[in-house]
């Protein structure tokens, strides 16, 4: 069963699929719904997208494909794709044009030695086609010990809201909950491994009980000066 939301969302995609060929935008779907930001639109999408109601189509971030709606459960009619002749009956759709979603902002990040971090009442405008299913944060990173893999001091790491983690993950470990970092997640026995990608810093190893993993790396944003 879906949400009030939840349906009403679909209906509104749907509609407009039908209307135009194009996926409204994230501001129409959050003023058509009268939701306060953009990242209840899109908790909304991720939510319809793992009951398999509609799914993102890849590498258009705005685009939009709905699979079934919940009054009847049919499929809906299928996408034309580009440079393939369509049926007479179905017209050409145009490209879909990029769109952004809202993510919490909360703060910094250690990439070196741990640093506390804390909750922001910011938001981030994050390119939709960087975040999958799920919810997600960002956090600015303070730190050079992860340049090996490509993080910056300075740079924004989207992360996946997450309480566990595979080993080679990069993830935001909080440690005696009060500090938090960003490093490679590693299992040693009854140890948990933190490990810098940067030969100028050495792992950090602590009990498993204190450490608490918070959400894993799900993409980057770096600003140019």
């Amino acid at each position: 069963m879906l949400t009030r939301k939840q349906h009403e969302l679909i209906c509104f995609i749907n509609d407009r699929l039908e209307d135009t060929g194009v996926s409204p935008s994230f501001e129409e779907m959050k003023e058509a719904l009268d939701l306060k930001s953009k990242s209840g639109v899109h908790r909304l999408i991720s939510a319809l997208e793992e009951r398999q109601f509609i799914r993102r189509l890849p590498n258009r971030a705005r685009a939009l494909e709905v699979l079934k709606m919940p009054e009847r459960g049919t499929k809906a009619p299928s996408k034309v794709t580009a440079g393939t002749a369509a049926p007479s009956n179905v017209r050409n759709l145009p490209e879909p044009a990029n769109d952004v979603i809202e993510i919490p902002l909360h703060g910094r990040i250690a990439a070196g030695v741990p640093i506390e971090a804390f909750e922001g009442a910011s938001m981030l405008a994050v390119p939709a086609a960087l975040l999958g299913s799920g919810e997600h944060y960002a956090l600015e990173v303070s730190g050079d010990s992860m340049v090996e893999a490509g993080i910056l001091d300075g740079d924004y790491a989207l992360i996946k809201r997450q309480e566990v983690a595979r080993d080679g993950e990069i993830v935001v470990a909080l440690i005696e909950e009060s500090e938090a970092t960003l490093k490679f997640f590693r299992r040693e026995g009854a140890m948990i491994r933190l490990d810098p990608a940067n030969g100028a810093y050495e792992p950090q190893r602590y009990p498993a009980n204190r450490v608490m993993v918070q959400g894993r790396l799900a993409g980057l944003l770096r600003r140019y000066h």
